[in-house]
Order: structure tokens, then C-alpha cells, then sequence
């Protein structure tokens, strides 16, 4: 049995749209720290880190794709290229229970490249098309691309709007647009996502060429005020690391974009705390082997930024990135952490 979130009531929440969201974000986040973020708001989307379709077709499917049931609403996002086995994939994350499939036509990595799919498949929009065709033939919940404006020099609008409307034909309705081009050749991941320009207005320009499509923006948002303009001109925005370093950027989420679902709820840090410690403490109970098996840090690395800006933040990460003390495997260790920031004045 899952550990019960601070959020749960005994009825499961309506979802709300996708009106904010989470990004898929390699060795980021993972149930832990989905279910980390989900103690600070009950109705924001969460990604999965991509799963490739090899590692579901030919490894340990329950690795990759057990979550806990409080990280609804959450998306699978899938890497890959054939549409036969994307289909597959697609179909085993809606019997694990996922809300929703993505296809990432976004990481612009070497790695990924080499398996042929990531951003340089916006090259082959007939493929996607193809893909999306198939997962959306297996499956029932929703299917979704995530996608770059452009590749390498190829800037012009058009080449986004053409690669849209196919996939969009496929029976895609829902198009993520992190809005830089993707650097094929010459430029790391981590270049990829600050040195490409930030065109925002694309992402607009594609929701008022397609009024009938779901369209979410993503790519360096960092603010309340940046996400209300985004939502002036588009349907949804999706937070990347400023989620993860700033993760209570998204306390006041609920109240303000989701207050129609159950009035919002204020998240608080301390009953985040209290609530991970005891996730901590089931999890290791499960699932720790004796120091074997699940470690400590895999929950409070994402833990991290919880209190950034706050008195104390820096000896809260001290604590919590203490290897002496996470190799005991207490997850009281927490609650010293929390001890540091003067919290109970604060809040």
C-alpha cells in the first residue's frame, strides 16, 4: 500500500487540465521525486523521466514503470521510433494505470540520437505521424508529443507548424512546444537548453493556427508572472528545473490554477517534511535490503531545494547531503534537517 499523501480524502481528485505541468527530466524525476512534488501540489501534471521502448520490450517493465498511486495525474513519456513497438510500450503504461503517453520528439542528446528518435525525428514528421497513430490505436488515454520549434538552422515557423499539423492528423491533440531549436551537431544537452534563443511567440503563433489543439509551452519559465502571461496565449505551461531546484515555486499552484477542482489547497513545508519522512520510512521498509536495496538519498536528493530562499536553507542541504548520516538510513534525518531552517516562527 502506498503511503497516503497529505492531499488524499478517501476520494480520488478530479484531474484538471494540463494547465501546469511538470517536464520529464532524465535522472530527475522519478517516483521519488514525483511523489515529493506531489505533497506540494495535488492537481499539477508529473512526468516520468522517457523510458525507452527497449527497456520496456526487454527489461524489468516493473522497474521502469511502477509509481504510486498519489502521483496521479501522471504521464508516461516514451522514447523511441517504431511505431510497432511504441504501440506496445504505449499500451503497457495504460495497464500500469499512466493518465497519459508522451512521445519525446525534444532531447537533442547524442546518446538518443543514436537510437534514432529525440529531437531529430521532427525530421521525419511522416514517421511521427506513424507513431502516434500506433500508440493511439493501442491505447485510450491520451497520446502527446513534446517537441522543439526547429532543428539545428532550420529557424522558420513553418517548419514547426508543418510538423503539427501531421502529427495532429495522427490523432495527437496535445503538443508540449519547448520553444528553442534543437542543436544536433555541437552543442551538449545542457547548451541545448540555455544557448538556442527562447521564441516564444512561436508557441503562440501555433495556438492561433490551431484554436482546436491543446497547446502547452515550455523552455526556461521561471516565475508566477511568466506563467500567468504563457496563459494568456497558450493552454497550459510546463515547468522544467525551476520545479526541481525551486520545487515550492508550486505551493501556491493549486489556489491559483486549479482553485475550480476542490478550492485549493497551501501547501506548508513542514507537513511536506512529515509527510516524505514517512514515505521515507515505507519505502526503505520495502524495498531497503539491509543497505542493499533502496538508499535514503534516492528520496532526499530531490529534496534538496525545498527551502531555497528560506533561513537555514543552506544548513537544511548540509544535513540532508550528509553521507555519514544518510548511510545509517533514518529518515528522521528529515526532521533534523528541518530543525535548521526556523520554520516553526516562519510558518
Amino acid at each position: 500500500m502506498p503511503v497516503e499523501s497529505r492531499f488524499q480524502s478517501g476520494l480520488a481528485p478530479k484531474y484538471g487540465p494540463r494547465r501546469i505541468s511538470v517536464a520529464p527530466m532524465m535522472d530527475w524525476t522519478d517516483r521519488h521525486c514525483r511523489v515529493f512534488h506531489r505533497q506540494i501540489t495535488r492537481h499539477t501534471w508529473l512526468y516520468t523521466e522517457m523510458v525507452t521502448t527497449g527497456a520496456l520490450l526487454y527489461g524489468d517493465v516493473g522497474r521502469h514503470l511502477n509509481f504510486n498511486e498519489e502521483e496521479h495525474p501522471v504521464a508516461l513519456q516514451l522514447g523511441g521510433s517504431e511505431p510497432v513497438d511504441l504501440a506496445k510500450s504505449a499500451k503497457l503504461g495504460e495497464q500500469w494505470g499512466y493518465d497519459e503517453i508522451n512521445l519525446n520528439c525534444g532531447c537533442p542528446s547524442e546518446r538518443v540520437q543514436k537510437g534514432a528518435f529525440g529531437a531529430c525525428l521532427m525530421a521525419e514528421p511522416t514517421l511521427v505521424a506513424d507513431c502516434v497513430k500506433a500508440m493511439r490505436d493501442a491505447v485510450s488515454i491520451d497520446v502527446t508529443v513534446k517537441h522543439r520549434i526547429g532543428i539545428d538552422d532550420v529557424e522558420s515557423y513553418d517548419f514547426v507548424r508543418d510538423f503539427v499539423g501531421k502529427i495532429a492528423e495522427a490523432g495527437s491533440k496535445t503538443f508540449i512546444v519547448h520553444a528553442r531549436n534543437a542543436v544536433l551537431k555541437g552543442l551538449s544537452p545542457k547548451e541545448n537548453r540555455e544557448i538556442p534563443p527562447l521564441k516564444y511567440d512561436y508557441a503562440y503563433r501555433l495556438k492561433r493556427d490551431f484554436p482546436e489543439l491543446e497547446i502547452l509551452i515550455n523552455g526556461g519559465i521561471k516565475t508566477v508572472a511568466e506563467i500567468d502571461e504563457h496563459l494568456k496565449h497558450v493552454d497550459g505551461v510546463m515547468l522544467g528545473r525551476e520545479a526541481y531546484h525551486n520545487p515550492f515555486l508550486m505551493a501556491g499552484f493549486d489556489a491559483r490554477y486549479y482553485a475550480e477542482l476542490d478550492g485549493g489547497v497551501q501547501a506548508n513545508r513542514s507537513e511536506v517534511i512529515e509527510a516524505m519522512m514517512a514515505y521515507a520510512s515505507a519505502q526503505l521498509a520495502l524495498h531497503g535490503d539491509g543497505g542493499k536495496g533502496l538508499r535514503l538519498n534516492s528520496i532526499t536528493r530531490h529534496m534538496l531545494g525545498l527551502m531555497a530562499g528560506m533561513p537555514g536553507a543552506r544548513a537544511f542541504r548540509q544535513t540532508l547531503s550528509d553521507s555519514k548520516r544518510l548511510a545509517l538510513g533514518d529518515p528522521a534525518l528529515l526532521m533534523e534537517a528541518l530543525s535548521h531552517t526556523q520554520l516553526v516562527t516562519l510558518e
